[in-house]
C-alpha cells in the first residue's frame, strides 16, 4: 500500500485482495510436460491475466504475442499457472490454495488486424490490445467481478499481476488512482503513485469503491510510474457471431454472471464471495443516495443471474429500446454498444431526475421479463424473474410495486398481441417476404468531399428503423482522410457501427450516402471484421445525401454536360423548386410498383456500349418498374449527369458500376447477367439481398458471378429518409 490512501481504500483494499489475487494468473509458454502442481519450471513470465468466467482467462494481446513475432496469436498455445479453488482469507498460501499450471489456447485477439501487423519491439500494440485464452482443461478456480459500466468512475483502484520481487513469481497488487481516458474511451490512465512492474501487463484493475474489475493492465510510462489500461468494457468488441449463433461476448458475460449467482446461492462452505464482500465495502463518499434507493449486492448477483438464464436480446438496439424505456431519455450513444441483458443495467446507474437506481433497475428487469426474446427461454426462466422483481419490490414503496405490477401487465398484452400478428402473417403470408431487407436499423456512413482538395469528411451513424422514421444516432466521424485512408479509419466505427444493429438473423444493411461523383467507392470490398469484404457479410446499398441531392448545374462533372434544373424542361414557376419536390408523388408510385415487380432493366448511359445522355423525357417516359442502368464512371460525364437525372425522375432503384481496369474490356457481359439477374428476382425488395449473395460467389471462385463485380444498387427507400443535416467542416 502507498502513503496518502483514505481509511475506506485500505480496508476496501484489504477485504478485495484476496479474492483478486485467487483469481489472477501467470502467463508464460506452454508447460510441456512441467505440469506438476506446485511446479515453478515454467520458464520466464511473460505477462498476467485473470480469470473472467470458468475456463476463460482474460490478458493483453502482447503478452501472448511474447517472443512469437512470427506466429499467429489466434490459436496459439501458452501456459497458465493459477491457484486453484477459492481461497480462505489469509491469501492464495492459505490452506486448500494449490498453485497449479494448465495449458490454454488463445481464442482471439484486439483488434482482429494485430494478426495482420504488429508493432516493432518496445513499441505500444494497438488498442484495445486483449487477447482471451480458453483453458484446455477442466479446472477448479475463482473469476474475478467485472463491471456492467460503459464508464470508469475516476476514484481510488488497485492493479495487480506478476512480479518476482523476492526472486520468485507471486501475484501482488497496488493502489493508485485513474486520472483520465485514451484512444476514445478504449484506455484509461493510471496515476503515477506506484510503478507498474514488468510481468503485471495483462493484469486486473479493480475499482476500490465498488469492488468490481474496470481495466486490464496494458502498459506503464517509460519515465517511471503510472501507465495504462485497457477498459474491460472492449470486451464487447469481440467479433460477432455468425447468425443464428451466440456471439463469444455473450457466452462469457452469461457464464460470469452465473458463476457468481451460484456462488452466492451455494451453502456448501462459508468462504466470502464476491457478493459478500461487496457488502462489506465501506460507503462511497458523496453518494447521492446513501445507499439507500440502490439494489443491495445480494439484489444485484441474483438479477444479473436471473438475467443470464434467460435467451440473449436479439441486438443491441432492442436492448438500448428498454434502457431508453426506463431513463425516458437517449442512453448513452458512446462505444461499445450494450450487447447483453446485463449491458443495460450499466446503462441505468445515477439515472436523471432524481430517480433512485433501484426502482429504475427493477423497471427495466419487468420490461426484461416481457421482452422479446432470440429464442423460447427455459420454461418458466421469465416468470422467475418477474417474481423476483415483485419481491424486490416489497422493500421499496407501495406506488412502485403497483406501477410495476401494471407496467408487466401491460408488457404480455403487447407481447401477446405481437405473437397473434406474427401468428396472422404466417397465415396469411409474411408481412415482408423473404429475400427482404430487415426491418430494424440500419448503419449509414456518410463522406464528402473536402472541398476541392481530394480529402474527405465522414460520419458513420446508427439510422433508426421504421419505428422512429429518420432518427439518427451518430457513432463516430473524421475528417480529411484521402480515399486510400478511409478503410482503416472507418474500420473501428463501422465496426461498433454493425454491433449496434445487426441481430442474431440477419446483418444490419449498410447505407453509403454520397454524391453520385463517389458512387464508385469501393466499400462493399473494404475489410472491417473478419476478413471477409463488406459486401459479403451484409447488403450494401448507395444512396444520395440527405437534403444535398439536387441536380448539378453547369460546370458540374466533366465538360459541365449536367442537367440544368432552370432549364426548358424546367416546370413552370421557375428554377425556385426542386423537380424532385414536383415528382414526389411519382417517385412513391414507381417505388410501390418497383418493389412488386415484375422488373426490366434499361441502360441510361450506354448504348451498345458507346455512352449516351438520357434525357428528362425519355426517362419520364419509361415504366414504372424499370431499373436504370450505369455501367460506365460515376464519376464522368454522361454518367454523372444521367445518374442526376434518374433521381429527379423518381426512379429510387438503380444500378450502377465501377468500370474494370482494362477499359477495352466490353460491358456486354455485364448488362447480360444483370438482366437474367433482375429477371429471376422479379421484384426489387430482393435486390440488395441477392447483390450480396453475387458478391459471395464471386468471393468464393464462381465464375459465373465475376460479371457482378463493381456492381452497385442505389436504394432510396421513401420510408426511410435521410436527415436533413450540413456535412462536417474540417480544419480551415
Amino acid at each position: 500500500m502507498t502513503d496518502g490512501r483514505t481509511t475506506g481504500t485500505a480496508r476496501a483494499f484489504e477485504l478485495l485482495e484476496p479474492l483478486v489475487q485467487a483469481a489472477t494468473v501467470r502467463v508464460h509458454a506452454p508447460p510441456g510436460g512441467y505440469d506438476t502442481p506446485g511446479s515453478h519450471r515454467t520458464g520466464p513470465t511473460w505477462g498476467s491475466g485473470f480469470f473472467i468466467a470458468p475456463g476463460w482467462v482474460l490478458t493483453c494481446a502482447h503478452v501472448v504475442g511474447e517472443g512469437g513475432a512470427a506466429v499467429r496469436l489466434t490459436g496459439r498455445e501458452v501456459g497458465i499457472t493459477f491457484h486453484s479453488g477459492r481461497p480462505r482469507y489469509g491469501g492464495p498460501g492459505a490452506p486448500g490454495a494449490v498453485t497449479g499450471t494448465v495449458t490454454g489456447r488463445v481464442e482471439c485477439v484486439l483488434p482482429e488486424r494485430l494478426e495482420e501487423r504488429r508493432p516493432g519491439r518496445h513499441a505500444l500494440w494497438d488498442l484495445p490490445d486483449l487477447a482471451l485464452i480458453r483453458v484446455l482443461a477442466p479446472v477448479s478456480h475463482a473469476c474475478v467481478w467485472l463491471t456492467d459500466r460503459s464508464r470508469p468512475r475516476f476514484d481510488e483502484v488497485a492493479y495487480f499481476g506478476c512480479t518476482e520481487d523476492l526472486g520468485t513469481p507471486e501475484i501482488t497488487g497496488r493502489t493508485t488512482r485513474l486520472r483520465g481516458t485514451a484512444g476514445n474511451g478504449a484506455a484509461i490512465r493510471l496515476a503515477d503513485d506506484d510503478e507498474i512492474d514488468p510481468g503485471m501487463s495483462g493484469g486486473p484493475v479493480v475499482d476500490l469503491a465498488r469492488g468490481e474489475v474496470v481495466g486490464v493492465v496494458k502498459a506503464r510510462r517509460h519515465t517511471g510510474g503510472g501507465g495504462l489500461a485497457v477498459s474491460v468494457v472492449q470486451l464487447r468488441t469481440l467479433p460477432m457471431p455468425a447468425r443464428g449463433q451466440v456471439g463469444l461476448y455473450r457466452r462469457i458475460m452469461q457464464a460470469h454472471d452465473l458463476h457468481h449467482y451460484d456462488q452466492h446461492l451455494s451453502d456448501l462452505d462459508n468462504r466470502r464471495t464476491w457478493t459478500d464482500v461487496h457488502g462489506e465495502l465501506p460507503p462511497q463518499e458523496r453518494d447521492p443516495y446513501g445507499g439507500r434507493g440502490r439494489l443491495t449486492p445480494g439484489e444485484r448477483t441474483t438479477l444479473c443471474g436471473l438475467l443470464a438464464e434467460l435467451p440473449p436480446p436479439s441486438s443491441s438496439e432492442a436492448v438500448r429500446a428498454l434502457v431508453e424505456a426506463v431513463r425516458g431519455e437517449e442512453p448513452d450513444p458512446q462505444p461499445p454498444a450494450p450487447l447483453s441483458w446485463r449491458d443495460g443495467l450499466g446503462l441505468l446507474h445515477d439515472p436523471p431526475g432524481g430517480t433512485g437506481e433501484a426502482a429504475a433497475m427493477l423497471r427495466y428487469a419487468t420490461d426484461v421479463s416481457v421482452a422479446e426474446y432470440r429464442e423460447p427461454p427455459t420454461p418458466g426462466a421469465d416468470e422467475e424473474l418477474w417474481d423476483w422483481v415483485r419481491a424486490t419490490a416489497e422493500r421499496l414503496w407501495r406506488p412502485l410495486r403497483r406501477e410495476l405490477g401494471e407496467r408487466h401487465e401491460r408488457g404480455l398484452a403487447e407481447r401477446e398481441r405481437r405473437r397473434r400478428a406474427s401468428a396472422g402473417r404466417a397465415a396469411g403470408g409474411p408481412a415482408r417476404r423473404a429475400g427482404g431487407l430487415p426491418p430494424g436499423a440500419s448503419v449509414l456512413l456518410e463522406v464528402w468531399a473536402h472541398g476541392w482538395e481530394h480529402l474527405y469528411d465522414w460520419r458513420v451513424s446508427v439510422l433508426a428503423g421504421l419505428a422512429h422514421p429518420g432518427r439518427l444516432t451518430p457513432v463516430d466521424s473524421g475528417v480529411r482522410a484521402t480515399v486510400a485512408a478511409l478503410p482503416e479509419r472507418l474500420r473501428a466505427p463501422l465496426a461498433e457501427a454493425f454491433r449496434r444493429c445487426d441481430t442474431h438473423v440477419a446483418a444490419a444493411l449498410l447505407e453509403v450516402a454520397v454524391a453520385p461523383e463517389l458512387f464508385g467507392l469501393a466499400v462493399e470490398d473494404w475489410v472491417v471484421a473478419g476478413g471477409v469484404p463488406l459486401g459479403v457479410q451484409r447488403p450494401v446499398v448507395l444512396r444520395h445525401p440527405g437534403g444535398r441531392g439536387a441536380a448539378p448545374g453547369p460546370g458540374i462533372g466533366q465538360g459541365g454536360q449536367g442537367i440544368d434544373p432552370g432549364g426548358p424542361d424546367a416546370p413552370a414557376g421557375g428554377p425556385q423548386a426542386h423537380p424532385a419536390d414536383h415528382e414526389a408523388g411519382r417517385a412513391a408510385a414507381r417505388w410501390a410498383r418497383v418493389q412488386a415487380g415484375p422488373l426490366q432493366d434499361e441502360r441510361a448511359d450506354c448504348a451498345g456500349g458507346r455512352p449516351r445522355a438520357p434525357s428528362a423525357e425519355w426517362l419520364s417516359g419509361l415504366p414504372d418498374t424499370t431499373v436504370p442502368v450505369h455501367c460506365r464512371a460515376a464519376d464522368q460525364e454522361p454518367t454523372l449527369g444521367s445518374l442526376h437525372a434518374v433521381r429527379d425522375a423518381g426512379y429510387g432503384v438503380a444500378v450502377t458500376r465501377r468500370p474494370p481496369p482494362d477499359p477495352g474490356v466490353s460491358c456486354a457481359p455485364f448488362h447480360r447477367g444483370l438482366r437474367e439477374e433482375l429477371a429471376d428476382a422479379g421484384r426489387a425488395e430482393v435486390l440488395p439481398v441477392r447483390l450480396q449473395t453475387l458478391r459471395g460467389r464471386a468471393y468464393g471462385a464462381d465464375p459465373d458471378a465475376y460479371w457482378a463485380a463493381g456492381a452497385g444498387l442505389v436504394w432510396e427507400d421513401p420510408a426511410r429518409p435521410l436527415p436533413d443535416v450540413e456535412p462536417l467542416h474540417g480544419d480551415l
